[in-house]
């Protein structure tokens, strides 16, 4: 039986390149899945922030960078990052509103090529609410792809339609999982771009232990709610995923036991089979991640991808000069009292692409 590899139109990099690993050093009620989402028509019953298309369409967007500009115009970097070199990330995408001038205001999400005219992004970029809780999938005439740029502006890179939409069938907005999206673009690039690989499964497990070093890049919002125009990176490394565990679950576990030391109270249970009632609530609690999902970021804090970054690559560094990425952007922790991500969170959560390869190269095989 051919190996996956062979039989993959995607670019895979193998554990065969084990030995290239290199540090890197700086330059609700039951909804559709994915499969059968309908496609959005009104786009004006739109809930703004209820996606990053509808916050970029409403004009919210450019209230707020146009706010966070004022009170620090020097402000120009992501969360922790800097500006990436011209030409740095060369599969790097960015997704914008049709029929507008390219720029901060018009972006909305991240991508990456994987082909010539494929790129692979977060399904929630391409899923939009409405008032009534509805979900509905984006329509290839409402958004376009630039590529070949690092500066979000009129005239720079190339900037291609959309000729369809391929969200991971069993995606559901209301949750985190799965979030994963082909996009096939009209044509291909007419300026340099490059490809970037997947790993194998078997490759990937090698790449999602802790202390791995990877990138993240994107035009997604700064720590002070500034979004840059220059494409933006930040050195981070993978996580212990219980620790990202803990971190996602301390919220809520602090507001169950409130409540749960309420009830035991309030019942006459006596401390030791509180103490078991417990443990046993914790033994039983889901865990944030799933087996689809990494972490990655610093354990000072303070480095992540943000608002906007959404869907775009998170890769690893080889050290044959090449890079292959590992992870999808898909969610964060939110600050609670801004309208932004937390500046100070210790990592994002990623989709993890190996465990996609085989969709991708049946929606490839299906889409000759």
């Amino acid at each position: 039986m051919p190996t996956l590899e062979r039989m993959s139109r995607i670019r895979v990099a193998g554990p065969a390149m084990v030995a290239a690993l290199a540090l890197w050093a700086p330059g609700a009620q039951a909804q559709a899945t994915g499969a059968d989402l309908p496609q959005v028509e009104a786009l004006d019953a739109l809930i703004p922030a209820g996606s990053p298309f509808g916050f970029a369409l409403s004009g919210q967007k450019s209230e707020m960078l146009a706010e966070a500009a004022a009170a620090d115009p020097s402000a120009s970097r992501v969360v922790g990052g800097r500006v990436s070199a011209p030409g740095a990330w060369p599969w790097q995408v960015g997704l914008v509103l049709a029929g507008r001038p390219v720029g901060p205001e018009t972006h909305f999400c991240g991508g990456s090529m994987v082909l010539d005219d494929w790129v692979l992004t977060a399904a929630h970029c391409l899923v939009v609410p409405d008032a009534s809780g509805n979900h509905f999938v984006l329509g290839p005439q409402q958004f376009q792809i630039v590529v070949g740029t690092n500066e979000l502006r009129p005239g720079a890179g190339d900037v291609i339609g959309v000729r369809s939409i391929h969200l991971y069938p069993a995606y559901d907005p209301n949750g985190f999982d799965n979030d994963m999206a082909l996009v096939r673009l009209e044509r291909a690039p007419r300026v340099p771009y490059q490809l970037v690989t997947v790993p194998t499964d078997e490759f990937a497990d090698i790449l999602d232990e802790p202390g791995i070093p990877t990138i993240v890049t994107g035009w997604g919002l700064t720590e002070w709610g500034t979004k840059p125009a220059e494409l933006h990176e930040v050195q981070i490394q993978m996580m212990p995923r219980e620790l990202c565990n803990a971190d996602m679950l301390e919220m809520p576990i602090t507001l169950a036991a409130n409540g749960f030391l309420l009830a035991v109270d309030a019942l006459g249970v006596d401390d030791d089979d509180a103490q078991m009632l417990w443990e046993a609530l914790l033994a039983r609690t889901p865990q944030p991640l799933s087996a689809n999902m990494i972490c990655s970021g610093a354990f000072e804090g303070g480095k992540t991808s943000c608002n906007g970054d959404s869907g775009g690559p998170l890769v690893v560094p080889l050290a044959d000069g090449s890079f292959t990425q590992v992870g999808v952007v898909a969610f964060g922790m939110a600050d609670a009292e801004s309208r932004s991500c937390d500046a100070t969170a210790r990592f994002s959560v990623y989709m993890r692409t190996a465990n996609y390869l085989p969709w991708m190269n049946a929606v490839l095989a299906a889409n000759p």
